[in-house]
């Protein structure tokens, strides 16, 4: 797929303001601090579309983008909350399962994981309670050019090691790095053919 326009539309509060019935979306998801915001960059070849900031978690709506005016990439808040209220962290908990439990136009959401650490209890549990509510997804590692091949790898193995504990079917991956392009083109070929699946 290449990509020929990238536009930000519109930010929303909660999933009941968000337009009924328009393109199908792909959501952008993943703990605080993974390089969501770099990543969207690097896949629309628009620098500075997403806002990539300095301080973890600074994402708090739900922000659209169309993509070649045929579909939306939906950038969501980042889970882990970092420096929040636990009020604020209610609402961003709140705003996050109300868009994946009731968004229809959600063909398929990628969660993002940082390659460079061990699995995390919250990445996990995240990925399972998409599995338990039936969100479609696939995992995107990030910041792969971050540290040594052997210990990426290991870290990649360890994350789907501890996903075979529970699930039968592993949902797929790809393996991403915004600085070095890696990736790219998987994930677009990889949302181009789900488009052509729904004959758009």
């Amino acid at each position: 797929m290449e990509i020929n326009s990238a536009d930000f539309i519109a930010s929303y509060a909660k999933e009941s303001a968000c337009p009924k019935g328009g393109p199908p979306e792909f959501a952008f998801i993943g703990r605080s601090n993974v390089g969501k915001s770099s990543l969207i960059n690097m896949l629309t070849a628009k620098k500075g579309l997403a806002k990539v900031s300095g301080t973890p978690g600074k994402t708090r709506l739900l922000n659209f983008f169309l993509i070649n005016k045929l579909w939306h990439l939906v950038d969501l808040p980042g889970y882990g909350y970092a420096r929040v209220s636990k009020t604020e962290r209610k609402g961003l908990e709140n705003l996050i399962n109300g868009y994946f439990a009731r968004r229809e136009e959600l063909c398929c959401a990628f969660v993002l994981i940082d390659s460079n650490i061990p699995p995390t209890k919250i990445d996990l549990e995240f990925v399972n309670t998409l599995g338990e509510m039936q969100v479609p997804f696939v995992i995107a590692f990030t910041k792969t050019d971050r540290i040594g091949r052997p210990l990426m790898e290991q870290n990649i193995a360890d994350f789907m090691g501890k996903l075979s504990e529970t699930w039968e079917n592993l949902p797929a991956y790809f393996i991403t790095s915004s600085e070095r392009r890696t990736g790219r083109d998987e994930i677009l070929d990889f949302i181009e053919k789900t488009l052509k699946t729904m004959k758009l």
